[in-house]
């Protein structure tokens, strides 16, 4: 019995690792804990001062599950999170409320009124031994006026806000929701106890109520550019002293690639084409969804003279928008790992295939049954058991818990059916070595998404939306980018472009960097959310270390792409997948713009506290999702799809199409329009006020309009030119998908060969 091939690499690499996951994780835990201690009290009931119940904690779970329910996070946001059409109800219903309270003092041109309402809002008033809060006089009128207010908002005929005629007709709901919003609003103005700031760190600004920057959000400003700069630095630094990748001698050595039409497909990869074209359909319908939800911040009136809402409102639009890119670029991962996965292997055990078609069937069972939950929960066809089939309503996790548990399972049956076929060469493997790598990064998607289980409708909503960032961020932003890093790396590997070591060596370098600060970094997205002072300052700190290996990789990235040149030009037969390798080289752009640039822009706290839930937190969730997770998914198609086509039915003109639609799109979308009103919306929450800056009236008035309009080109180029030839390439795969099947010669699944020694420089 042959022994274990051993770790290629020093023994080091793992343990600082491991060493970084376990101090990662212990962090997050103790912030977990200060969470539940810390976070906001919902009292048991809320008086007047003569006694008189204005509502109850039963009442703010009620109104925070009408919230959820009507798909609202989909269209407002609440402590700043949630879409951008509507307003954040945390401060639409603060400012409303304090307007209201210093009219009753004498209004604006009274010093003493200013006084009282400031009093009014940031005395804290909760005991803690009767599990009450008492509302001054003024405020429960205000409370009262402020329900007659969304009752006309939600109980309106018409679709002039953006949502279904009378989304919310039941008097009893609309007051539960304002209790909500109320009790949201006292928490971002009362005073934490034994602080100087709200249980929201003043967040919103709203100077009625005298909400203003803290000193805490000042100084980790300053601190996190600190940590940036000084990591960058140390990493040149590094960078420049020692080879810590170990390029050189790779080119001495020549390839042959073996054309796609030599290389023999299993079973199950043949199956990956169908896996693909639901992959492409799925793209072009995201796509679609976003020209729809982009159009109602142009003309909320109409679309092109059709009264879209009544059919299609912007929060079913957008839950459907941002599940589907979701589901996409996840139906692409699927798919590559279960192709990829006899290549490490070398062999597929028998009858792969049906499970991997037994997993495509109930992956479009929870794709085509959420989608639809969704539709029926947010039109309120579905009351008793709506969190469960219907619209569970948290932005990313909008899919009833049902839908959520599928999901979750099939991705660990996707993890089984990797483990079933990797099975014999992970024997033979240290588990530090790539094999192993390649495993336990997709053991860590299914494991991550699941903690989004533990966001329940019911529970305190700052509990929740802790829980829901750990799949936002940690799924997403650590762990998904981790499993991206190790895919391409494998890639390269398989194409004989760089030496396993080496690409062992960038995985575990890359793991490093990552989760240093990607893991405590998660707490950037809670600044606001009723999180104690702590979880901003580690949240700025770790998260500006986010970009230092963005910066790293950018440089890297070159030098790997320049690498792959030289091998593709000094090949002795052409090289296959040269617009698989651009997208891949488009993945290093938009990671080190969109994610890098753009994300560390609004992870400032002081940016955040005037920017959150405004256009640039949207420029840089396109800029970075699609431009790294989508443009990923999309080489990773191209990639399997070069072997399923026969040479003379595939098209390089439509992958180059693709490419270039892409990525000029998503820039038009970028710098045409997301980029430049957010900086004005940014400008306008700076000198005007938040509460204004998320206002309908200025999201549709001003110039606006004209710059949500120059997008329009850039979304045509996007979805046509863009979308369709992937969509066109994948039915390809599928309508002339090559015949030809191994199962027992591993010698014909190997794609590139060396062959001898290049001389010269």
């Amino acid at each position: 019995m042959n022994s274990k091939r051993p770790l290629m690499i020093s023994r080091a690499w793992v343990q600082a690792v491991l060493l970084v996951f376990v101090f990662g994780f212990l962090v997050l835990g103790m912030l977990a804990w200060g969470t539940y201690v810390a976070a906001p009290p919902i009292p048991r009931t809320v008086t007047d001062p003569t006694g008189r119940v204005l509502y109850t904690r039963n009442d703010v779970i009620a109104g925070q599950e009408v919230f959820l329910r009507n798909g609202l996070m989909e269209y407002g946001s609440i402590f700043g999170h949630g879409a951008y059409l509507g307003p954040d109800y945390t401060a639409d219903y603060l400012h409303r409320a304090a307007l209201f309270v210093l009219a009753a003092y004498g209004g604006p041109g009274s010093n003493q009124g200013q006084a009282r309402t400031i009093a009014d809002f940031k005395t804290n008033r909760y005991d803690a031994k009767t599990d009450s809060l008492t509302y001054t006089s003024a405020q429960a009128r205000a409370l009262d006026e402020l329900a007659g207010h969304y009752r006309d908002v939600f109980r309106n005929p018409t679709t002039r806000y953006g949502l279904r005629p009378g989304a919310i007709s039941s008097p009893q709901a609309v007051q539960q929701l304002t209790a909500f919003f109320s009790w949201s609003a006292w928490a971002a103005a009362a005073l934490r106890p034994g602080r100087s700031y709200s249980y929201t760190n003043n967040w919103p600004p709203e100077p009625l109520v005298d909400n203003h920057p803290t000193a805490e959000t000042l100084v980790w400003s300053v601190l996190s550019l600190v940590a940036l700069l000084g990591g960058i630095g140390l990493l040149l630094a590094a960078f420049g002293r020692w080879n810590l990748l170990g390029w050189h001698g790779r080119e001495r050595q020549a390839l042959a690639f073996r054309p796609p039409g030599e290389v023999a497909l299993t079973p199950a990869q043949r199956a990956c084409a169908w896996f693909f074209l639901v992959m492409a359909a799925l793209f072009v319908l995201q796509a679609l969804l976003g020209g729809a939800t982009q159009h109602y911040r142009a003309d909320l009136s109409t679309f092109f003279g059709v009264d879209l809402a009544r059919v299609l409102p912007f929060n079913v639009a957008r839950t459907w928008h941002v599940q589907l890119a979701i589901f996409w670029v996840s139906t692409s991962y699927l798919a590559a790992g279960i192709f990829l996965a006899p290549m490490i292997a070398g062999r597929e055990p028998r009858g792969q295939q049906w499970l991997a078609y037994a997993l495509l069937a109930a992956l479009a069972l929870v794709v085509f049954g959420s989608l639809a939950g969704e539709y029926a929960g947010i039109f309120g066809w579905i009351t008793r058991g709506w969190s469960w089939i219907g619209d569970q309503g948290f932005e990313y996790l909008d899919l009833g818990r049902l839908w959520q548990v599928l999901l979750t399972l099939g991705l660990f049956f996707w993890v089984a059916l990797l483990f079933r076929g990797l099975r014999g060469r992970l024997a033979q493997e240290h588990a530090g070595n790539m094999p192993w790598l390649f495993f336990f990064s997709a053991l860590s998607i299914p494991a991550f998404y699941a903690v989004g289980l533990l966001a329940q409708p019911s529970a305190q909503f700052t509990s929740t939306d802790f829980w829901r960032f750990w799949v936002v961020h940690l799924w997403v932003e650590d762990f998904l980018e981790l499993f991206t890093t190790i895919m391409v790396a494998y890639l390269f590997v398989l194409l004989g472009v760089v030496d396993e070591r080496v690409a062992l060596t960038m995985c575990y370098l890359d793991i490093l960097l990552y989760s240093v600060g990607g893991m405590i970094g998660t707490m950037h997205h809670l600044y606001f959310s009723g999180e104690p002072a702590v979880h901003m300052a580690l949240g700025a700190f770790f998260s500006a270390a986010e970009v230092i290996p963005l910066t790293f990789l950018t440089v890297d990235a070159w030098s790997f792409l320049q690498l792959g040149a030289f091998q593709g030009a000094r090949a002795r037969t052409p090289f296959p997948h040269y617009w698989a390798v651009m997208f891949l080289a488009a993945v290093g752009f938009w990671n080190f713009l969109g994610a890098g640039i753009f994300g560390f822009l609004i992870n400032l706290p002081i940016v955040s506290y005037y920017e959150i839930g405004t256009a640039l937190t949207a420029n840089h969730a396109h800029a970075a999702m699609m431009g790294v997770y989508g443009m990923l998914a999309v080489g990773l198609a191209l990639f399997c799809l070069r072997y399923m086509i026969p040479t003379e039915r595939w098209s390089d003109r439509a992958a180059r199409l693709s490419f270039w639609s892409l990525n000029i799109g998503l820039a038009w979308m970028v710098f045409a329009t997301l980029f430049p009103l957010g900086m004005l919306q940014l400008y306008h929450s700076v000198s005007q006020g938040y509460y204004d800056a998320r206002s309908l009236d200025y999201i549709t008035g001003g110039l606006n309009p004209i710059i949500e309009w120059l997008r329009f080109p850039g979304d045509v180029l996007f979805i046509v030119g863009g979308t369709l030839p992937v969509l066109y390439l994948a039915w390809l795969g599928v309508r002339h998908l090559v015949p030809r099947v191994t199962l027992e010669e591993p010698a014909d699944i190997l794609v590139s060969e060396l062959t001898e020694p290049v001389h010269g420089s």
